[in-house]
């Protein structure tokens, strides 16, 4: 069973910093898209973050680029979203999703992603 698991969310003032985490098992962790996505409230999940673990250039939406910044530790099986300069409208819940291990897709789009996490919250204040 695939498993992925975000930590980190919570509450900062705007232009503070938070950063997610998120630890995949069962998942062959080699060659393979891992994604992160928000959802502000009454608004649609949107791809933010997205790299593959096996190397090249991430992708970033154009809302967060120069701000957050995604990462891995392949020895841990986790990756990261280091979010500087938070914003209110960054508000929402976050999630990690996974592409499945059959597919070489990377990038933002949400139906391309099979697995994910429960998500975590993060809240910016003004």
């Amino acid at each position: 069973t695939v498993q992925l698991v975000e930590s980190g969310g919570g509450s900062v003032q705007a232009g503070g910093s938070l950063t997610l985490s998120c630890v995949v098992s069962g998942h062959t962790w080699r060659n393979t898209c891992m994604g992160w996505f928000h959802q502000a409230p009454g608004k649609g999940r949107e791809g933010v973050a997205a790299s593959y673990t096996g190397g090249g250039r991430p992708y970033y939406a154009d809302s967060v680029k120069g701000r957050f910044t995604i990462s891995q530790d392949n020895a841990k099986n986790t990756v990261y979203l280091q979010m500087n300069s938070l914003k209110p409208e960054d508000t929402g819940m976050y999630w990690c999703a996974a592409v499945g291990y059959w597919s070489d897709y990377a990038g933002l789009e949400e139906v391309e992603y099979n697995h994910w996490g429960q998500g975590t919250q993060v809240t910016v204040s003004s």
